[in-house]
């Protein structure tokens, strides 16, 4: 592996992302990578963090991701930001960590909420995006904890990173209609825990 000279690690950092990444996959440079890590370290940290809720596997996760991203860098197309294809890199890489661990995939309470009234979309009915926003903060951050991970993911990627329809619909190569009708899902079902869990804390006062 080449060895960057002082000047030209201090160029690599005025560099675009697309630009960086076209000289890590030139020059095979683990120094030039490095600076990606120095952009974008936290921020997939912060995702990790938000899935798992441990410091220590946050921090195992973050490295394993990026590790995981200096093998597939050449897989990039640049047919959306570096930043997007980033998270939805990480979210794929968080939703198939979650989903080997049969002790992480959904909890009892989730369970116990889906048993007793169906989460799934009914073909005709949407929920604004405005809705999700007039939630108590409390109850959405409850909400996405128990939400399947795919939705979180999809559903993080759009309200929080600000990911585009477009963008995504090149990240999954599927149409505008199939992500639209993926968010509409993912925010009815998030709705839909968010009712159940400000009954059940209605149910708990009432009883105290």
């Amino acid at each position: 592996m080449e060895i960057t000279p002082p000047n030209f690690r201090k160029d690599a950092t005025i560099l675009s992302d697309n630009e960086l990444v076209a000289k890590i996959l030139e020059t095979q440079n683990s120094a030039l990578f490095g600076k990606l890590y120095d952009r974008y370290g936290e921020k997939v940290y912060r995702k990790c963090y938000s899935f798992v809720r441990n410091e220590d596997e946050a921090k195992d996760l973050t490295q394993d991701i990026f590790l995981k991203l200096f093998l597939k860098l050449d897989t990039y197309r640049a047919e959306a930001k570096f930043s997007t294809w980033l998270y939805s890199f990480t979210y794929n890489f968080l939703v198939k960590y979650i989903k080997r661990d049969p002790h992480k995939k959904l909890s009892e309470r989730w369970q116990r909420l889906n048993k007793k009234d169906n989460l799934e979309a009914p073909e005709d009915f949407d929920v604004e995006e405005d809705a999700l926003f007039e939630l108590h903060s409390s109850t959405l951050l409850k909400a996405l904890e128990l939400v399947e991970p795919a939705d979180k993911a999809l559903l993080l990627m759009k309200y929080q990173d600000g990911v585009m329809v477009k963008d995504i619909q090149a990240i999954f190569d599927i149409n505008e209609s199939a992500v639209k009708m993926r968010l509409r899902r993912a925010r009815l079902r998030l709705i839909k825990v968010c009712e159940k869990i400000e009954l059940e804390a209605n149910e708990q006062k009432k009883s105290f």
